[in-house]
């Protein structure tokens, strides 16, 4: 735990108990802090009394002795409209900010040179944010890994002298963190996603940039410019006199890192040189999984680590589960779990990286559906449609792409390995990627893709990978 020593002495007003907002609550109270804790849903309430906290309906609370409103992230700050309690807060002049705030302002405190490794992106950040905590481990470093990733921030050991954080942040948290200054800062790229929580996708990449635009004086910001929002990034910050490392997987730099012919290359002033071969990973498989790789190798070696221990690093990544991760084989049918699709954007990575695919789609739909992923029909060779998004998907699919309305994962599963071990195909694959939310049939993407794992296994003949 890191205790939150910044607000000793003070009372400071909580609002929402899950994960990290108990873990807030601990570690305000581990710094010498006041908490009084809130949520609107009544059984967190009673946890976290039962966890020795005072709780109470903010509402009718006096808000003029809070020092500050530690706000979770999954509540709206600003969009569709503020939370009842950022607009208490607001009225009294309190601050809002969030845990990762709390850390940044313990870390100035006690350990400024600390190195601090802060990812971002809408796709791809949780793979390159384990492969940047999986390089420094492997190179010997001491290693933190959370954030949005799954392990709240302030329940990770605290900044020290050779200690490395490395933080996934969603933009949520970014919202929520006024004095994030990383060592270093990754900007992966920026699609339409939570448009909802920020009004615009403009407004979107504002907060996603405001990660790689507070990298301290001597860190160094790392943007992926394969898109115009990371593009115009990379530009106005260079222009800033901030050093900024483009990374490509679509195109030649005159400076940055690209690939080429599943290599890692750096170059610099004419100069090319080569950083690491990622041909023959399966956990990197993917193009989308070469800009994850080649930031994470550009964050390492701005840390310091070798070259040669980047390149062992990356062949040892076991990668993530319900990231393109590869469940078992049947014969030569490849079961793989991409749970994470959870947009169109997301599965069109997965779709990608094979051929003859089985595809399982669906669940609870978001804007646009699966229409931009037409470039990717001719590789599937049957789809089978689940959730609320089914008769939506067979409708973009007609007359394209072979499908069936499964309904369920329970249903899809058999079918798609039945008519994939029928195909006749060298390596069909049995791909879940559904392109959707999955709010409608599972509580989040992690239970969805563990059922799927679940129904791979339990076919007959199943290997592990």
């Amino acid at each position: 735990m890191i205790p939150v020593t910044s607000l000793a002495g003070k009372t400071v007003a909580v609002f929402g108990l899950g994960g990290s907002g108990l873990a807030s609550c601990q570690a305000l109270r581990a710094g010498g802090a006041e908490v009084i804790a809130c949520d609107d849903n009544l059984d967190r309430m009673v946890e976290a009394s039962q966890a020795g906290f005072i709780t109470a309906d903010l509402r009718t609370m006096d808000w003029r002795p809070f020092a500050a409103l530690i706000l979770t992230p999954g509540v709206p700050l600003t969009h569709p409209a503020p939370h009842w309690s950022v607009l208490k807060a607001r009225e009294a002049g309190v601050e809002v900010i969030g845990d990762v705030e709390l850390f940044c302002r313990e870390r100035h405190r006690h350990a400024p040179d600390a190195p601090f490794v802060a990812i971002t992106g809408t796709n791809g950040k949780s793979t390159t944010t384990a492969l940047i905590a999986h390089l420094m481990r492997e190179a010997g470093y001491d290693t933190q890994l959370g954030g949005n990733i799954g392990t709240a921030i302030l329940s990770l050991e605290p900044p020290a002298k050779g200690r490395v954080h490395v933080i996934e942040m969603s933009s949520y948290q970014i919202d929520l963190t006024p004095s994030l200054d990383p060592t270093v800062g990754i900007m992966l790229n920026v699609t339409e996603d939570h448009i909802d929580r920020h009004g615009t996708i403009e407004l979107y990449a504002a907060v996603k940039e405001r990660l790689v635009a507070g990298v301290a004086p001597h860190g160094r910001a790392i943007i992926g410019v394969d898109d115009g929002f990371g593009r115009d990034m990379a530009d106005r910050l260079q222009r800033a006199g901030q050093p900024v490392q483009r990374v490509s997987v679509q195109g030649p730099l005159a400076d940055g890192i690209i690939v080429e012919h599943e290599t890692l290359i750096e170059v610099s002033g004419g100069a090319r040189h080569e950083i690491a071969r990622i041909g023959g990973i399966g956990s990197l498989r993917g193009l989308h999984n070469a800009q994850n790789a080649a930031c994470a190798a550009a964050a390492a070696l701005a840390l310091g680590v070798s070259r040669e221990a980047v390149q062992k690093g990356l062949r040892s990544f076991p990668g993530l589960a319900h990231r393109m991760e590869q469940v078992g084989r049947q014969g030569g049918t490849l079961f793989v779990n991409d749970s994470k699709g959870t947009n169109a954007d997301a599965a069109a990575k997965a779709l990608s990286s094979f051929g003859d695919i089985f595809w399982i789609a669906g669940g609870k739909p978001k804007t646009g559906g699966i229409v931009s992923l037409a470039e990717f029909f001719p590789r599937i060779r049957k789809a089978y449609l689940i959730g609320d998004a089914a008769q939506e998907f067979a409708a973009t699919l007609e007359g394209r792409v072979a499908y069936e309305i499964s309904g369920t994962l329970d249903q899809a599963v058999p079918s798609a390995a039945r008519d994939a071990a029928a195909s006749g195909l060298s390596e069909p694959v049995v791909l879940l990627s559904p392109a959707c939310a999955s709010f409608d049939q599972f509580r989040n993407f992690e239970i969805r893709g563990a059922r799927f794992r679940e129904l791979v296994t339990a076919l007959p003949g199943v290997t592990p990978v």
